[in-house]
């Protein structure tokens, strides 16, 4: 029986893009950095926030699960997300997704909880710069400075009318993740870099 194994190397949906990304970030003369993120471990956790689960799953992860809206917790290598009242995405480095689905469940025991790893659904972008905010404001309707949506925040919105997630990073000058689905990433990529001309061209 022949061996149907997918054996060619990973490719992410922006690979076709690293180099225009690399050359904006050049010349801008680092008012703007841009890149892909690719293979981000993204793992869709949904249960009671107030169960026995939820602290389980936070001692399993080395962080409790955020409860207050649009907020972020982060630990080590792991981030997580506040999507809604009982759900979370929980973000790790690429390659991680069964380990970190099997502690999830695991630490869940028998309690509901649904644990669905989504990371080829998106890919990550990352937004930096002195002009980040700037740049992200050209297409998004959110107050984005740092006294409202600074370093620990994080949203679900549009920008240039693509549906991301909006993360702020841990410092203002960490700039920006924004998680976009792989079939947008393209067109958000050519939105970028045509938001980014007047510090690129």
């Amino acid at each position: 029986m022949a061996d149907t194994a997918l054996t060619a190397p990973l490719r992410s949906p922006l690979a076709h893009a690293a180099g225009r990304l690399a050359a904006a970030t050049r010349t801008s003369g680092g008012a703007v950095r841009l890149a892909e993120l690719p293979f981000l471990t993204q793992v869709n956790v949904r249960l009671d926030p107030k169960g026995a689960a939820a602290d389980a799953v936070g001692l399993a992860l080395g962080l409790p699960l955020p409860v207050e809206p649009d907020t972020v917790v982060r630990a080590g290598e792991l981030t997580a997300l506040w999507l809604g009242p009982d759900e979370w995405l929980v973000v790790g480095p690429p390659g991680g997704q069964r380990e970190l689905e099997g502690r999830i469940r695991e630490a869940a025991g028998e309690e509901p909880v649904s644990v669905i790893d989504v990371s080829a659904q998106r890919t990550t972008l990352l937004v930096a710069g002195p002009r980040a905010h700037d740049l992200l404001a050209h297409g998004c309707s959110l107050d984005l400075h740092p006294r409202v949506f600074g370093p620990g925040r994080c949203a679900q919105t549009t920008l240039g009318r693509t549906q991301v997630v909006l993360v702020a990073r841990d410092d203002p000058g960490a700039g920006f993740w924004v998680l976009v689905r792989s079939s947008f990433a393209g067109y958000l990529t050519d939105w970028l870099l045509d938001a980014a001309v007047e510090w690129t061209g």
